[in-house]
């Protein structure tokens, strides 16, 4: 019976003798990170739902119904903008769309040649010309604006296509993302292995580095392409025909006359609405390029 008693009073393992028994605690949830981020979504997300909502309403309905009901008169508003100088907003569209999509297609090819050369070569200077890189991703747009100006108007290339393109291709931080992906995604082996083939560098990039860089390639293509989407500045300075307007500057010089003209107000936001369509989406058709594990190679340790 003593030794029956002394099994029931002895306490369970891994606790300290002496202390109450119970349940597990339970773990807490982390309150503040989850309200922190659930605020930051709801900032960014507010502007969007009132441009979708204020979309729908007709000029009648945007002043004098509660800001997120909608409205009745988004296709009046689609007919009334696709009519609006004969159709000059999606010749807009179409600006920005050959804009956004060359220049992001010109400066991913430069971004990938350039980064795999910095991550695979050794070469005198390397590292100084990375910093310089590293110090044009902190430069911000408008400072290089102006002498981007005067550089084309030099050359007699302002007003043209190419003076909204050339200054795009080449993207500093789009280079520092190719080098650090080639680094980690390339491995040294590899290169070698095919150098000891007889395969030449160009091949070696084109047909072994590059598939392997592709998902990161894809990120630079999407960064720069939402850059150059919504690039004011530089097309602001640079062109004064509105036929070569981006859909960004089409829709300021549309607020600029909408304070003389208030009907103008719906086509501006119906206008809004409808550019981020297509940033919309190319992030749902270029997500299947991304991989899960960004850092595996094609070398397996």
């Amino acid at each position: 019976m003593s030794t029956l008693a002394v099994r029931k009073t002895r306490p369970a393992a891994g606790t300290t003798p002496g202390t109450a028994q119970g349940p597990p605690r339970r773990r807490r949830t982390a309150l503040v990170p989850t309200l922190t981020l659930a605020l930051g979504a709801l900032y960014c997300l507010l502007p969007v739902v009132w441009v979708v909502v204020a979309a729908t309403k007709s000029g009648s309905e945007l002043f004098s119904t509660f800001t997120f009901l909608p409205g009745t008169g988004f296709t009046d508003n689609v007919g009334d903008l696709s009519a609006y100088r004969d159709g000059v907003y999606w010749r807009w569209m179409a600006n920005s769309a050959l804009y956004a999509g060359l220049g992001a297609l010109l400066s991913t090819a430069v971004s990938a040649v350039s980064g795999y050369a910095l991550a695979t070569y050794r070469f005198r200077g390397r590292e100084a010309l990375f910093n310089v890189l590293l110090a044009g991703v902190l430069m911000p747009p408008v400072i290089l604006a102006v002498p981007q100006y005067l550089l084309l108007a030099e050359a007699g290339m302002t007003d043209s296509y190419l003076s909204v393109l050339l200054p795009q291709v080449l993207s500093p931080y789009g280079v520092y993302l190719a080098r650090i992906y080639a680094a980690a995604a390339v491995p040294a082996d590899v290169v070698e292995a095919g150098r000891m083939d007889g395969a030449g560098e160009w091949r070696i990039f084109t047909r072994v580095a590059l598939p392997m860089m592709v998902p990161g390639l894809v990120t630079v293509f999407l960064f720069q392409f939402v850059a150059v989407w919504n690039n004011f500045l530089l097309p602001y300075i640079m062109l004064s025909d509105d036929e070569k307007f981006p859909i960004t500057l089409g829709l300021h010089t549309l607020l600029e006359q909408g304070a003389n003209t208030p009907a103008l107000y719906t086509l501006v936001i119906t206008g809004a609405f409808l550019a981020v369509l297509p940033l919309v989406a190319l992030f749902l058709v270029v997500q299947r390029f991304w991989s899960l594990d960004l850092l595996s190679g094609a070398v397996k340790s």
